[in-house]
């Protein structure tokens, strides 16, 4: 079964639906590449930003590195992640496939339904949020911090002072005393 998808510029792009294990589909004995694992060649990635069509569409990301912290590794769910058949029961390559396509495309449209959604009022949200945090840390915490600081100069010289009469010397002697003691465990 062959789907035939016609772009803007009337170039046609023919998707192989077919089962994989048809051995009159392989003349020469190679398997196909799968088109939608394939990784794009790296003339189309220098090109990216050349095509208008590219530039347009939905399926290539504008932006690649869009978690560069990889904050969520967790979510990089894939259909093997979900689904998996055992080798003693399997269903019909046919449903092995569609189902894999279906989970596939059901992931990535439904994800970005919700994105459409949720992102721009949450992204509003949070940055209402933070702003408010920022003005809040500049204008009252920072100031109030270093008041308070200016205030206790004093109060950090007395406990200086305090640290190196009376507990500096303690902590020494108690150093010195326990310094000589060693430890040593045997196993009988």
């Amino acid at each position: 079964m062959n789907t035939m998808i016609q772009g803007k510029d009337s170039e046609e792009v023919e998707i192989d639906l077919e089962d994989s294990s048809d051995p009159d589909d392989f003349d020469n004995g190679e398997e196909p590449e799968t088109l939608w694992r394939a990784h794009p060649s790296l003339e189309e990635e220098e090109d990216i930003h050349t095509s208008t069509m590219v530039e347009i569409s939905d399926t290539k990301p504008l932006i690649n590195v869009r978690d560069p912290r990889s904050i969520n590794d967790c979510l990089k769910v894939t259909f093997e992640d979900v689904i998996a058949e055992p080798v003693s029961l399997r269903s019909g390559d046919r449903v092995w496939i569609w189902s894999h396509a279906l989970f596939e495309v059901s992931r990535v449209w439904i994800y970005r339904v919700v994105t459409v959604l949720l992102a721009i009022p949450v992204s509003i949200i949070s940055g209402l949020l933070f702003a408010i945090l920022s003005c809040f840390h500049i204008w009252i915490v920072g100031p109030c911090s270093q008041f308070v600081l200016i205030g206790a100069r004093w109060l950090q010289s007395l406990w200086n002072i305090v640290l190196d009469i009376i507990v500096r010397p303690f902590l020494t002697s108690a150093g010195r005393c326990y310094g000589g003691f060693s430890v040593h465990l045997a196993k009988e």
